[in-house]
């Protein structure tokens, strides 16, 4: 029987994207053939990225090289045996990096879960793929204003509001360092993931004018895609001599895509989008009592109905994007029911052992963990293995949980951490009611999804 050669992958990246990004993907490629190993290669040029690896490939490969001095997401190779060196390394020894990478032991699989979430982002297509792009890349300043605002409120309430006091600092560097910009990055993220880096300068101008006039988010998404798809087709419509093609991408392109989106963003958009923004807000703050708790109720069932899937990342993009406009309730619903679901089946598998597997109740001790950090993907394999109990029963329990944070009103002013940020003064209020929302839910969660299972043989 014929051997079946190993494959691998690689993705090969330099600072300035010209010359040693092509030659390390050519060192490891005749390095490969030579051991006649089959390998692709996906490089990381001035002109963006080439020879893009699918899923496909990553998911036949036997191990990953990334051979690159710029950062490069690993998470989609979760799993996979990999080594990652400057890229240098790759045109010096690509032998002994081809070695390295088929000795390698895979990635730790702590959680399939880390899998899941980027096999997930890899098949999202489209307008969803471009808009979470940009929400990922917003998130990190969400979190930091946040957090430092917070840490401003606790020297006390009206501290922040005396100039040149530690907490006024601290709160002008959330504020402006943090909250300043989550809004350009989201809109130049966004045009990033349609016209690669070309996009990311008249994205970033069509977030910064959007929020210069209180359109918000809404002015950001839409400024993001306007930018990105200009881009997109305007690196398509001009061609430039092969001499002159290496300006394309640092000066025609930018310059065009900063002044026809920034005049379009000026003249059309930010006004219509700017009045729905404050209409958006003004129906939001206003919500009380009964419309409040159904508002809560839909988030928190989108939060559990597919676990990180497109539903799920959509209430919480929502929620997320209102934090710049000081709509904090919204986020505290949708991260205590993204909590509620693993939560609720570690319960399940402590409270009705017979109806689970050994397997399962060990997975519900790694569930426990990623509940309490806000990883609703924790709750997927109890999903996939028995999809119409556990759904309804992770669903009815998130939005209880939703319903009841939205009736306490209580606010949450980071997306993310679970309980590990709760403590910290002012990141949420009403913390006791906050957790007895979070509480009820899980409860609700393991007593109907115990309901709903027979026990094992």
């Amino acid at each position: 029987m014929a051997l079946v050669a190993k494959k691998l992958v690689a993705v090969t990246s330099c600072p300035t994207g010209i010359a040693h990004t092509y030659m390390a993907a050519e060192a490891l490629q005749k390095a490969a053939a030579a051991r006649q190993l089959s390998i692709k290669v996906e490089t990381r040029g001035s002109i963006g990225a080439e020879n893009v690896l699918t899923d496909e490939d990553i998911r036949e490969a036997d191990a990953v090289i990334i051979a690159a001095d710029t950062a490069v997401d690993t998470g989609r190779f979760a799993g996979k045996p990999l080594v990652k060196v400057g890229v240098s390394e790759a045109i010096k020894d690509p032998a002994g990096l081809i070695d390295r990478a088929l000795a390698a032991k895979p990635q730790d699989l702590v959680a399939r879960v880390e899998e899941i979430k980027q096999e997930r982002k890899s098949q999202a297509t489209g307008w969803y793929k471009h808009l979470m792009t940009g929400v990922s890349y917003m998130i990190p300043f969400t979190v930091a204003g946040g957090i430092l605002i917070a840490i401003s409120f606790m020297f006390g309430i009206e501290a922040a509001a005396t100039e040149g006091t530690f907490a006024y600092v601290l709160n002008v560097i959330g504020g402006q360092a943090g909250f300043g910009f989550m809004i350009p990055i989201l809109a130049g993220f966004i045009a990033y993931s349609i016209a690669d880096r070309p996009g990311i300068a008249p994205g970033m101008a069509a977030g910064f004018l959007a929020n210069s006039v209180g359109a918000g988010f809404l002015g950001a998404i839409v400024g993001g895609f306007l930018a990105g798809y200009l881009v997109y087709y305007l690196n398509k419509w001009i061609r430039l001599p092969r001499t002159l093609e290496g300006i394309k991408p640092v000066l025609v392109l930018p310059l065009l895509g900063v002044g026809i989106t920034g005049l379009i963003m000026v003249y059309v958009l930010n006004e219509p989008m700017a009045a729905i923004m404050a209409g958006l807000q003004n129906w939001l703050t206003g919500l009380r009592g009964g419309s409040a708790v159904v508002l809560g109720f839909i988030l928190g069932a989108m939060m559990a109905f597919d676990m990180g899937g497109p539903v799920n990342k959509a209430a919480y993009a929502f929620s997320t994007g209102l934090l710049a406009s000081q709509v904090y309730e919204p986020m505290a619903a949708v991260m205590a029911a993204g909590m509620t679901p693993p939560l609720g089946l570690f319960l399940a598998t402590l409270l009705a052992p017979k109806k689970y597997t050994g397997e399962e109740r060990e997975a519900g001790k790694a569930a426990a963990v990623l509940g309490i950090s806000f990883i609703t993907e924790g709750a997927i394999p109890f999903a996939a293995a028995d999809p119409f109990r556990v759904i309804p029963a992770i669903m009815a329990g998130s939005a209880v949980t939703g319903a009841l944070s939205m009736l306490f009103g209580c606010q949450l002013k980071v997306p993310h951490g679970g309980i590990w940020v709760l403590p910290m003064g002012n990141v949420v209020t009403n913390l006791g009611m906050y957790a007895v929302a979070i509480v009820v839910g899980t409860v609700i969660t393991a007593l109907l999804v115990n309901l709903l299972k027979p026990n094992k043989e």
